[in-house]
């Protein structure tokens, strides 16, 4: 299994990272891929990932939520980082958020497509987080459908409009997380529109917790219960599922060809 999105850097995990990271080797989890959020989360991720070399691996990128007036001195934090290391395996996690707060909706859309002309630049994949922004996401996207840039749309949680108009961007994969164990997650009825090839697991770790786990802290373990549940969708075994899902993963960072 791969988490292909997992915040293990976080304080949350100060106490017991090297045990998280020992339960998730246990539970079959062979990589975790770790998307930054602003200028200060840069050194705890960079540390992990030098920490568990070949198993965790880091992208650099600035996260809407933390798009504020000074966003132009995080985004050059993250230009001396992608011009100073051949590290990074993707450019993320960005996006739009207009849940909490639409005061910086402007800058979060200049963050954005300043970060989606690196990723073409550098030849990297992107990670996209939207919250309460879906079409306004697909707007700023519209013109790189005839370019190169390919990504990972995080923690689809929308309807089957939605999937259907994701999947147009033949070049980007669909996230699912612990949401689809929710048991008034939509996700059960909708996926089965979007092709197994196209899909990615992640955790979102420590948020999103998937039952039967609920409640606690996530940790990149807990995805054998996504997992599951997404075999189960599928009509699937989860070894099938598994393959499928790593594979497409491992491809989109570059690691297979």
């Amino acid at each position: 299994m791969i988490d292909t999105h997992s915040h293990l850097f976080l304080e949350d995990f100060d106490e017991d990272r090297p045990e998280v990271i020992s339960r998730a080797r246990e539970a079959g989890v062979t990589h975790i891929f770790l998307p930054n959020i602003d200028r200060t989360t840069v050194k705890p991720l960079l540390d992990l990932c030098e920490t568990f070399p070949g198993y965790c691996f880091p992208m650099i990128g600035l996260h809407p939520t933390s798009v504020h007036a000074n966003y132009e001195e995080e985004l050059q934090v993250v230009e001396k980082e992608l011009a100073a290391s051949k590290a990074y395996v993707a450019i993320g996690e960005i996006g739009l958020d207009l849940y909490w707060d639409k005061t910086y909706e402007r800058e979060q859309q200049q963050a954005l497509k300043q970060q989606l002309d690196w990723a073409l630049a550098y030849d990297l994949p992107v990670v996209l987080h939207c919250r309460e922004a879906f079409g306004l996401m697909l707007e700023i996207l519209e013109p790189y459908r005839i370019t190169s840039l390919r990504g990972i749309f995080h923690s689809f949680t929308g309807n089957r409009d939605e999937a259907e108009r994701l999947l147009q961007f033949s070049r980007f994969l669909i996230g699912i997380n612990g949401v689809v164990t929710f048991k008034k997650s939509t996700l059960p009825e909708v996926l089965p529109l979007i092709p197994l090839e196209r899909l990615v697991l992640e955790t979102d770790a420590p948020y999103l917790t998937p039952a039967p786990n609920r409640g606690k802290r996530n940790e990149s373990a807990f995805i054998k219960y996504t997992l599951m549940k997404v075999a189960e969708v599928y009509g699937r075994t989860s070894e099938e599922v598994s393959e499928v899902t790593s594979k497409t993963a491992l491809k989109m960072f570059g690691m297979l060809k």
